[in-house]
């Protein structure tokens, strides 16, 4: 672990692994040893895109239809359908996080903090069965990044980044970063700082591994000053470089219909050498339901 850390919910599965020997039995009174067949060589299996998605969960706020209590199963169903290796959530409360975590199933884990107070969390879960989290911090976006419920740019709340870097099962020896944050509604100008300041960590980071960067980031692409630093420093935004792309509505539904061409304020970006097989806005719904005023966004990509 690194940095000031976060609190985990859930312990990172420890992998044990077991060698079994195999005794070689020789044939008693044979003429001569046999001799093994060599088996045919296996052509090496493709790596299966992985499935990003960056969701602002909305906090447990609301009354009537769209309060938690009815927007829990619909969220459950987005889940089961989406079904994602990386999700980066945004406005989480530990009930939430907590019921998150059971709808997605055994198989997932996450790391955050617990989301409470004006502090909320931007937690990652992750799938267990495809990544194996290796190292992973929590730091504030401000000039005190290690100290907790730190704000220091004039942002509404305290705004924060999770950090874990994943090593791909699937593909051995292949790992790569994901930063998960919100930043803030209000202020442009702590959007920028904070922009300023994720970059600069992302830089420190290295190039050796790529970067996945997902987000609520309260600012327009591509008009936002944020995006542009963010983009100014390297990154890219996988729905520009995506080879495919669904329809473009505004990622912020406000529970209302959607609308075409709306603006996204909801991104994942990545350094370049990610390939981007497809990006899309969910719009999912269940009998008019949707899980949060915002839509998940979703990328399926692979690490060069």
């Amino acid at each position: 672990m690194t940095g000031a850390g976060p609190t985990r919910r859930a312990g990172l599965r420890a992998m044990v692994s077991a060698a079994v020997a195999v005794p070689l039995f020789a044939a008693v009174g044979a003429a001569e040893p046999r001799r093994a067949v060599p088996s045919p060589a296996r052509e090496p299996q493709p790596v299966p895109p992985l499935r990003i998605m960056t969701f602002n969960l909305r906090v447990p706020v609301d009354q009537d239809g769209n309060s938690w209590v009815h927007r829990r199963p619909v969220m459950r169903a987005l889940l089961k359908e989406t079904a994602p290796h990386v999700m980066g959530t945004q406005e989480g409360q530990f009930q939430q996080l907590e019921a998150v975590w059971a709808d997605l199933g055994p198989h997932y884990d996450w790391i955050g903090t617990p989301g409470s107070g004006d502090e909320e969390s931007v937690a990652v879960y992750y799938d267990v069965r495809r990544l194996e989290p290796l190292e992973h911090e929590v730091f504030r976006l401000s000039d005190t990044p290690n100290v907790p419920g730190s704000n220091t740019w004039g942002a509404a709340f305290p705004r924060l980044v999770t950090r874990v870097l994943f090593r791909d099962r699937r593909d051995p020896g292949r790992e790569f970063h994901v930063l998960n944050t919100h930043l803030d509604h209000r202020s442009a100008y702590a959007r920028v700082r904070a922009a300023r300041l994720i970059a600069d960590r992302i830089r420190w980071l290295g190039p050796s591994r790529p970067v996945l960067l997902t987000g609520d980031f309260n600012a327009v692409a591509p008009t936002d000053q944020a995006y542009g630093t963010l983009l100014g420093s390297g990154l890219v935004d996988t729905w520009v470089t995506a080879r495919e792309r669904g329809p473009v509505f505004g990622t912020f539904n406000g529970w209302k219909a959607l609308r075409p061409d709306g603006e996204r304020i909801d991104w994942i970006l990545s350094t370049p050498d990610v390939t981007v097989h497809r990006a899309w806005a969910d719009p999912f719904t269940v009998d008019g339901r949707y899980p949060s005023d915002h839509l998940p966004v979703l990328a399926s990509v692979s690490l060069k």
